[in-house]
């Protein structure tokens, strides 16, 4: 999602509203929000809090700002024991999966290939990730987010080792 447009589309159709709806609890028309989506115009900068708290997300995602997402630390300072491997997978259809596992255990859960409740082409993705090299990565220093992988059809899995 590239666009201001894509990120109302996409969070609109997430939350389960209607461009109808959408409107009304922003106090526009529908074609407005039509317009936002297509990218004919913008929504007004004050109703973007609005817009985040009805797509339950923070005014930055709605903009599309990325944080820095890799961070380094001192290797001597790494504690694998202490470390949680966060994995979020976000499919085309609407499925949001959010799994949190110390390190050590996410690679049990990885050689597992699947996670119940994903499409396939999500699963297909996990099967992409090499976890001894995220470990490898981590025990250089690395932290933060250390995977995003995008499938043709819109799946997207990330994951951040913190």
């Amino acid at each position: 999602m590239n666009s201001l447009s894509e990120r109302i589309a996409y969070y609109r159709k997430k939350a389960n509203l209607t461009q109808e709806v959408l409107a009304e609890k922003c106090s526009v028309s529908a074609q407005a929000v039509s317009k936002w989506e297509n990218g004919l115009s913008a929504p007004d900068i004050s109703l973007l809090p609005t817009l985040a708290k009805l797509f339950n997300i923070s005014c930055d995602e709605l903009l599309g700002v990325r944080k820095k997402e890799v961070a380094a630390v001192a290797p001597e300072l790494v504690d694998l024991t202490k470390m949680m491997f966060k994995l979020k997978v976000l499919s085309k259809k609407g499925d949001i999966v959010n799994v949190n596992l110390p390190l050590s255990i996410a690679e049990v859960f990885l050689k597992s290939g699947s996670i119940r409740g994903v499409n396939e082409t999500a699963n297909a993705l996990l099967e992409k990730i090499d976890l001894a090299q995220v470990v490898s990565l981590v025990q250089l220093g690395a932290v933060g987010k250390l995977i995003e992988i995008k499938s043709a059809e819109g799946d997207v899995v990330e994951g951040w080792v913190e």
